[in-house]
């Protein structure tokens, strides 16, 4: 296996960081990983890690529902459920937000149901997906090809809305990404990203436990100052920022199996994902996930 180790913080540059926690990786590997955080800007992430050469492995489970439809289990049941309800807000969300009924690209599209949605609604869209497994599902289920080649093979400036759901915190190449999408982006268009948030009340309650830290898969752990900090670093506003409410109860059931024997049950779950909300509610929206909405200055 080649690791490889990051020497600055790929928000603010600097070089000093300290070690925040060790977690193991209780879905494929169970080999664990540490997270650091920088000691200028606080931003967290996976270091050291895999490469982007190797990292397909830590992928490779039938369990993993983002890659596969079929994916069984209780846990991925109550996804399947989610997403029914989830897809619905997604697809009205980049109707109120963004400038037109136009162009869409949803990057690190999965199994393709939410371009699915969005084609239903009457957009035009496109999806990117290096996953060889979920990028076939896609293609069969937007009923038209998804890319897994370069970013570069779609025209700079076409898009109206650009979407990332759970997907930048898995992105090797932050910073590269970042501009190649922005670079896509129309002068008016706007840019959804959805990521865990390390300052929730969940990730304060299951710490190493929280699924949500998901390593080696998740290279990067944002929370509101560090992702605000890193779109402004690419001239770009955050316009608003929007809670993932279910994700809290997801997170929770994730969590509480990766607690193994000390873990509780479905009553243990819903306590702890009505407490992340209610703690949001009251504590400038830190909710278990966020989306950002972004728009070029």
């Amino acid at each position: 296996m080649s690791y490889e180790r990051l020497e600055k913080c790929p928000v603010c540059g600097k070089t000093e960081f300290r070690n925040k926690l060790v977690v193991e990786d209780k879905s494929v590997s169970k080999e664990s990983f540490a997270i650091q955080q920088c000691e200028a800007c606080s931003f967290q992430f996976t270091n050291p890690r895999p490469d982007a050469a190797h990292i397909g492995r830590y992928y490779e489970s039938d369990d993993y529902v983002s890659h596969n439809s079929g994916a069984a289990g209780v846990i991925n049941q109550a996804y399947k459920v989610a997403r029914f309800f989830t897809m619905r807000r997604k697809v009205g969300l980049i109707n109120k937000l963004a400038p037109r009924k136009g162009r869409l690209l949803d990057y690190g599209c999965g199994t393709g149901h939410f371009l699915a949605a969005a084609k239903t609604d009457g957009w035009q869209i496109a999806g990117w997906e290096p996953n060889a497994r979920a990028q076939q599902e896609a293609s069969a289920r937007a009923g038209q090809p998804i890319g897994t080649e370069s970013l570069t093979s779609f025209e700079k400036g076409s898009f109206d809305a650009i979407t990332l759901w759970h997907v930048l915190e898995h992105v090797h190449e932050l910073n590269e990404t970042l501009q190649q999408l922005i670079s896509l982006l129309k002068p008016d268009g706007v840019l959804l990203i959805a990521v865990p948030n390390v300052d929730s009340l969940d990730a304060q309650h299951y710490r190493q436990d929280w699924a949500a830290y998901d390593v080696p898969r998740h290279l990067y752990h944002f929370n509101l100052k560090t992702m605000t900090q890193l779109l402004k670093k690419h001239k770009l506003t955050v316009l608003k920022t929007l809670p993932m409410a279910l994700d809290a109860y997801y997170v929770s059931m994730l969590s509480e199996k990766h607690r193994a024997e000390r873990g509780g049950g479905i009553v243990s779950v819903l306590k702890a994902g009505f407490a992340s909300n209610q703690y949001a509610a009251r504590h400038e929206g830190q909710y278990s996930s966020l989306i950002y909405v972004a728009a070029k200055r």
